[in-house]
């Protein structure tokens, strides 16, 4: 793809329904664009409903396959991301099944070995010291939230991580926009109460150990050897 259409899917210069329709028209190159737009929330999307890395990377590649298949079908009343996110939806359930780990949206989901993590982009150059309590402390979210049900975890998503509006997520999980505020109350409130079960141990809190005690330690005994 040439530079100056890298350019403008960077810029969101082109529509939509542009993009659409010139690759109905012929040019199958600019699906490059509606990939690269949509990545993230694709991914997050998925990875809400299943834990392992390779298997979001391939439910995401039969996503954008089928989509290109049906691209026809499309129709410019929603956005192509809403779209898009139903058939992800659809095939992650499928994936589900053919595994036999058929998820109840009204009951607790099964545990599956968290092989992946949100990806987090890192705008701000951090010390190594910053950059562990920053991990930490996303990892800690990510725990917290993979242990919602699944129907309060994709809508925390969806709303507090892709911040899309409650009409697009109640048009993607084809429930009333009443039940997705409910969902959503319902993920923060259990998060609160998931993140105060693992930093209940107060004695962790301000703690003075690890790199902290090492460099303090470190330093008294280089300067108490060469007195």
């Amino acid at each position: 793809m040439e530079i100056r259409r890298i350019n403008d899917f960077n810029n969101h210069k082109i529509s939509e329904q542009e993009i659409v329709e010139r690759i109905l028209s012929g040019e199958k190159e600019l699906y490059e664009i509606l990939l690269r737009r949509n990545n993230q929330k694709l991914f997050r999307v998925i990875r809400s409903y299943i834990k392992d890395a390779a298997e979001v990377e391939d439910i995401m590649q039969n996503t954008y396959l089928k989509a290109f298949e049906k691209l026809y079908q499309f129709k410019q009343s929603s956005s192509y991301s809403t779209w898009l996110i139903r058939i992800g939806i659809n095939e992650s359930l499928a994936r589900l099944k053919e595994k036999n780990k058929i998820i109840d949206l009204y009951q607790k989901s099964a545990e599956i070995k968290q092989n992946t993590v949100l990806e987090v982009p890192d705008k701000t150059q951090m010390n190594p010291e910053k950059r562990i309590i920053r991990n930490e402390a996303k990892q800690l979210l990510e725990d917290a939230i993979d242990s919602l049900n699944t129907k309060y975890r994709t809508v925390y998503m969806l709303r507090e991580i892709e911040e899309m509006s409650i009409n697009e997520i109640s048009e993607c999980l084809g429930v009333t926009k009443a039940n997705v505020k409910v969902r959503l109350h319902r993920a923060k409130n259990m998060l609160k109460e998931k993140l105060y079960e693992l930093t209940a141990n107060k004695e962790d809190v301000f703690g003075f150990g690890f790199s902290k005690c090492d460099r303090i330690t470190d330093n008294v005994m280089d300067a108490v050897l060469q007195a």
